[in-house]
């Protein structure tokens, strides 16, 4: 047995069959991988794995004992403290042994005992043998490596932005040292440098981990093993990312013909008992042939997720300068960075970069007027159009579908083509019908560019808009933000999403 065995697994969101019936081994020491297109079922799966899914049918053992650490960024957990002090309860069982042997030093004025001096050594004894004096530098080395250290360690949590709110919950996961970690897109809030970080960290990690990631080349260096959601199963391979690629190309066309194989099976013993089963001659033979085909394992088709087919169409732009700033102060109620100074000239596609909670969203959305500036200014030409693609999966109301959110925003699209462009943007008839909040967040970024889409425009402005795309669905992404002839603002951690072919980039840092 390994350290989790998922049997027979099963799984479907109202009609839609995530996984059938499928299994797989976790054992110990495996970096493994967890891939799949956008809404197949890999955050359901790990939700399911630590129990807050319950699935339709199989069973999911651990090996006992085992300790599970989940990254949920979405965690309750007490604002009014420090990170450093946050930080420190990864170690809080330490910590109250270290208070129970300074109350037995403070007693012993009046208790000299031999069995106070013995429990006092013991406890001694266990605070050294645990590493405890060399906590504090191990919680500098992780919050370090994922540039929390940079936010201020005794900044209160409820002050951090999301992203940094996030850093700080997987720092806090790593520091705990659980036997295996589930990590559900840990690079999504992290920077160039500190995703290096963690690669390095979790390629010579000596526990067992799971991790989803539509990056690819992260997830190239850090896995062994990889299982794949597709076809309403999930099968493991053994290697890394590239290795699982050659495998699963294999695979696919040979999935391919066996469907195909058995659906000409299924058609001659369909066509026989038609032809025969009014024929007195030929009933019995024709009962027989359906009693086998009865017993017949029907293959789920192959799922053909079309490629989505994004299309901007940018509007002229008569003005050689699109957009100016000068003397801009960002921020709340304080000012995030010195002020700010830059230009963009027309058609210029301009990346800005940062560290995480440097203020780069909060730029963007003092840009489109969503916050006030604190002081200076910036201005628009008179004819630009501005479309703006938020990184927050938010909707004013969750509960309603895709084709509802975008017949909201353009009431005058027919029902055919409110379908047709959620389906050009690699939307499946089925998931058009779901309220957004059950989506996938690949599928949700899908529903946000979209209405982008729709939006007639000269300048767009896009917040981290590859978060949860699927590298299909990222590839399709880029190529039309190489063709857009309007004007460009992205943010983006992924470098190699825009290093080739941006014409400016501003690290505001500076």
């Amino acid at each position: 047995m390994g350290l989790l065995d998922v049997i027979n697994l099963s799984h479907s969101f109202g009609d839609k069959i995530l996984y059938q019936e499928a299994s797989f081994e976790l054992f110990k020491g495996e970096h493994m991988g967890i891939v799949g297109r956008n809404g197949t079922g890999k955050t359901t799966l790990l939700n399911t794995l630590i129990g807050e899914i319950i699935p339709d049918g199989g069973e999911i053992r651990w090996q006992k004992g085992i300790k599970v650490g989940y990254l949920d960024q979405h965690a309750q957990i007490d604002q009014e403290i420090t990170v450093f002090d946050y930080l420190k309860t990864s170690f809080h069982e330490l910590y109250e042994t270290e208070a129970q042997l300074t109350r037995i030093y403070e007693n012993m004025a009046s208790d000299c005992s031999e069995k106070a001096m013995n429990r006092a050594a013991d406890l001694q004894s266990l605070l050294e043998n645990s590493g405890f004096y060399e906590l504090e530098s191990r919680v500098l080395k992780i919050a370090d490596g994922l540039g929390i250290t940079a936010l201020g360690m005794d900044t209160i949590l409820e002050t951090l932005s999301g992203g940094q709110r996030a850093k700080v919950i997987l720092a806090k996961l790593l520091l705990e040292e659980p036997n295996v970690l589930l990590l559900d897109e840990p690079t999504n809030f992290l920077d160039k440098e500190h995703v290096t970080w963690l690669t390095d960290y979790l390629k010579t990690y000596e526990g067992t981990f799971l991790v989803i990631s539509h990056d690819f080349d992260f997830l190239d260096k850090i896995t062994t093993c990889v299982c794949d959601i597709e076809f309403c199963t999930i099968k493991k391979y053994s290697g890394n990312i590239s290795k699982f690629i050659e495998l699963k190309g294999l695979r696919r066309e040979s999935y391919i013909r066996e469907f195909e194989a058995q659906k000409k099976e299924i058609k001659k013993f369909e066509d026989y008992i038609s032809k025969n089963k009014a024929r007195a001659a030929t009933a019995s033979m024709a009962k027989s042939r359906q009693k086998q085909l009865d017993k017949i394992d029907r293959l789920p088709p192959p799922e053909l997720v079309p490629k989505p087919n994004f299309r901007f169409n940018a509007l002229h732009i008569s003005a050689q300068r699109s957009l100016s700033a000068k003397d801009l102060e960002i921020g709340y109620d304080y000012p995030l960075l010195s002020k700010l100074n830059f230009k963009i000239e027309s058609g210029q596609k301009t990346v800005i970069t940062g560290f995480n909670g440097i203020g780069k969203s909060t730029l963007l959305k003092t840009l489109i007027k969503q916050i006030p500036a604190i002081s200076g200014k910036f201005k628009f030409a008179d004819n630009i159009k501005v479309a703006y693609f938020e990184q927050d999966l938010n909707w004013d109301n969750p509960t309603l579908t895709p084709i509802q959110v975008v017949s909201d925003a353009y009431p005058k699209l027919s029902q055919s083509q409110l379908r047709r462009y959620l389906a050009q943007c690699g939307l499946k008839a089925k998931s058009m019908l779901q309220s957004v909040d059950t989506l996938s967040g690949g599928e949700q970024a899908k529903v946000k560019i979209c209405i982008l889409m729709l939006t007639p425009a000269n300048f767009l402005i896009l917040d981290e808009p590859t978060n949860h795309l699927d590298a299909d669905a990222k590839e399709v992404l880029k190529k039309e933000l190489i063709k857009w002839t309007g004007s460009l603002i992205l943010v983006s951690h992924e470098s190699s999403f825009y290093e080739d072919w941006a014409d400016a980039i501003i690290n505001i840092e500076g």
